[in-house]
């Protein structure tokens, strides 16, 4: 068992990472008061974090599906807020320039918290599932390694938490799901229907449309259980059958994609060589958009950053901080006009040259485009030398130095 003596950036094998186990490397964290991030990888290379002060624990993330968990957990515990993650860009543009790979998550916690939309003991109750969730797939792993840094910390304490507490719940919950059979499947995996007409003949009507409607491998097991509000043992054990005779399979899927854009893992890794001039951002749904546009300037040696979500935009401008924006008028969930008139009220973007791209080149639309801060209107198709010629006129000469 691990003791304080461990070299804190040394991984540390730990095989049969069971409760009893846990609960010793966690106590054995208390008395040297251990305050940073503890990192733990099975052999599947899928890594979980925990957030430490003082020996208890502040917040636990990674694993398979990071970001299907905290949303599943916003929906549960945080049901104001979930109506309202449209608004999301803002409260991520308000965290300014912090590293985001240092728990997106908490960071946006602690923001709710404080602009009181969440009350402390929502967040806390929150915290504490997401972390037993953490524990309950650590569990299923076993056989670990752990390294310890001291210089990853949180700064914000919404809670703090002993790990015993959470580790006696997330063994009860591993032990219904070992009594339930399927210790050797992950609520993490996603049911999907692959004998359709053999499972309308098992099913009555009613109940096969709704096993149609909900089994089309986008969704866990976990997301289900949210979903449906049910245990996640009971509704596995319910479709147990059906994956018994073929009939349904559980398969993996990917995680959702995080509402901020991440700085990469390896940044000491060499890139490969890219233009010299300002970067010039373009947000457009359309990949093809993108594209000609990305051929035009970093042919002209421009840097390019394309963004086909518009929900992400503004944090991912807001990380890389581009010279002029070229922005589409028309986009599912968000709107050029909405963009440019959050964007105008950011200082970082008071003064950046947004040219709006639109297939309908309207005077209606070229007022209103005025009205919320565009420096430019530009028609689609783009003309190469319009496009050129717009960044030419709007960007001050030292921009270029």
């Amino acid at each position: 068992m691990m003791t304080a003596a461990y070299p804190l950036q040394t991984p540390i094998s730990i095989p049969e990472f069971t409760a009893s186990r846990q609960a010793g490397f966690f106590d054995s964290l208390k008395q040297p008061r251990f305050s940073g991030q503890l990192i733990l990888t099975n052999n599947r290379q899928e890594t979980w974090f925990f957030y430490l002060y003082l020996g208890r624990i502040m917040y636990a993330t990674g694993g398979t599906h990071p970001v299907r968990r905290w949303r599943r957990h916003i929906a549960r515990y945080l049901p104001e807020v979930a109506s309202k993650l449209s608004s999301l860009q803002l409260d991520l543009a308000s965290l300014g320039n912090q590293d985001f790979r240092l728990c997106w998550e908490y960071q946006l916690l602690c923001l709710w918290v404080e602009q009181q939309k969440v009350s402390r003991e929502q967040a806390a109750r929150m915290i504490r599932s997401v972390i037993i969730e953490v524990l309950f797939d650590i569990t299923q792993s076993m056989e670990v390694t752990c390294e310890l840094k001291q210089d990853n910390l949180l700064a914000t304490r919404l809670v703090l938490i002993d790990a015993d507490q959470l580790i006696h719940e997330a063994q009860k919950q591993w032990h219904a799901w070992q009594g339930a059979k399927v210790a050797d499947r992950s609520p993490n995996a996603a049911p999907i229907i692959r004998q359709g007409d053999e499972l309308q003949q098992r099913t009555s009507p009613q109940v096969y449309q709704t096993l149609k409607q909900l089994l089309d491998g986008n969704q866990t097991l976990r997301d289900l259980s949210v979903r449906m509000k049910r245990d996640v043992v009971t509704l596995t054990s319910s479709l147990l059958p059906y994956v018994q005779m073929g009939l349904v399979e559980l398969i993996t899927i990917q995680d959702l994609s995080p509402p901020i854009s991440l700085p990469p893992q390896n940044p000491t890794l060499i890139a490969p060589e890219v233009p010299a001039g300002p970067l010039i951002a373009c947000v457009d749904d359309s990949p093809l958009m993108c594209q000609t546009l990305e051929k035009i300037l970093v042919g002209a040696n421009y840097q390019f950053l394309g963004i086909n979500d518009p929900l992400r935009a503004i944090a991912i401008l807001l990380a890389r901080k581009p010279a002029a924006i070229f922005l589409d008028l028309v986009m599912p969930n968000a709107n050029g006009y909405e963009i440019c008139g959050q964007l105008r009220k950011l200082s970082l973007f008071r003064h950046t040259p947004i040219i709006i791209l639109t297939g309908n080149d309207g005077i209606v639309d070229r007022v209103r485009a005025r009205m919320v801060g565009a420096s430019e209107f530009m028609g689609k198709p783009v003309n190469p030398d319009l496009v050129l010629g717009a960044i030419r006129k709007h960007l001050k000469p030292e921009t270029f130095a």
